[in-house]
């Protein structure tokens, strides 16, 4: 909740009508009371109220009760800062559809919008794609064969295909590859819009060798040879795809303890998973140590020394 208020132009209160619903929810620990504080501290300044349940006051659609509720939450309301003249107040029903996107017969003391037309109405708020870009993360995916798609909304700035972004605190400077807003591409994503972009972050799938199973990344593929004659066909290239052999850089995610294939066969032999399928198989050829200097030593080791 706390996270779809925060991203809002305009916060839609739904109050319950009934007799026992509408105290409890404006009661001091009540669920009205705390979204229209919330809504207003998180910076939400455009408001909609829906007293709901209209089918259910007593007597049915009762303006009586409709008035009441408007002046109870409507002084709520200015305390947390609103401006209830500027607020509209629609009494519909959820369940029966009165006032909803249609005018509704039974509520014809009401001369005010629907909800539909409420909304409408709201004021689209000031886009600042001006300043630079900030886009609060809301998750982070691993999609297969894809790779790493962080989402979010953009708050200020733009974002597209090709810039440069630095992700904090970590610091992190990669390059945004694509840009998605409800599964279709984007040229570019403005202030308001939810998107998914996808950045050079590296491809870190599973690598199993003897019984470790440890996320690598892929960080350079180094040379592209022929499978038979072990012969370079390419230097640097920009990709390895189904049935090709080549060298390549990987960089494991946590400390793991693997030997040249040339000296430890066991301890050299590795096969890549992505999503639990095989994607790659191979052999070590060559393996950066960590210097053991300064390593601790138990007390028995020490007293063999």
């Amino acid at each position: 909740m706390i996270t779809g208020t925060s991203q809002a132009d305009c916060a839609v209160l739904i109050i319950d009508s009934t007799t026992g619903g509408f105290e409890a929810g404006i009661s001091k620990d009540g669920q009205t009371r705390e979204h229209a504080l919330l809504a207003f501290t998180l910076g939400v300044r455009q408001m909609i109220c829906c007293c709901n349940k209209m089918d259910a006051t007593t007597p049915k659609y009762s303006k009586a009760r409709y008035d009441e509720i408007v002046k109870e939450v409507g002084s709520y309301l200015k305390k947390v800062g609103y401006n209830p003249e500027k607020i509209p107040f629609v009494p519909i029903s959820g369940f029966e559809g009165d006032n909803m996107i249609e005018r509704s017969t039974n509520l014809d003391w009401y001369k005010g919008p629907t909800l539909l037309e409420a909304l409408d109405q709201i004021n689209e708020p000031k886009r600042p794609s001006d300043k630079p870009l900030r886009l609060p993360l809301q998750d982070v995916y691993k999609i297969g064969g894809i790779g790493t798609v962080p989402v979010g909304r953009v708050e200020t700035g733009v974002i597209k295909p090709g810039m440069v972004v630095t992700f904090g605190p970590s610091g992190l400077t990669t390059e945004v590859k694509s840009v998605e807003m409800h599964h279709e591409a984007m040229q570019e994503a403005l202030p308001g819009d939810n998107v998914g972009f996808n950045i050079g972050n590296g491809y870190a799938p599973v690598l199993d060798c003897h019984t470790s199973h440890i996320a690598v990344k892929f960080s350079e593929l180094l040379t592209k040879i022929d499978r038979r004659s072990g012969k370079e066909l390419e230097s640097a290239p920009k990709f390895l795809k189904n049935g090709d052999a080549g060298f390549v850089k990987m960089i494991p995610t946590k400390p793991m303890v693997v030997e040249t294939f040339s000296e430890y066969p066991p301890l050299g032999r590795f096969a890549v998973r992505d999503m639990r399928q095989t994607v790659a198989v191979g052999v070590i050829k060559s393996v950066e140590k960590k210097d053991p200097t300064g390593a601790k030593v138990t007390k028995a080791a020490a007293k063999k020394k």
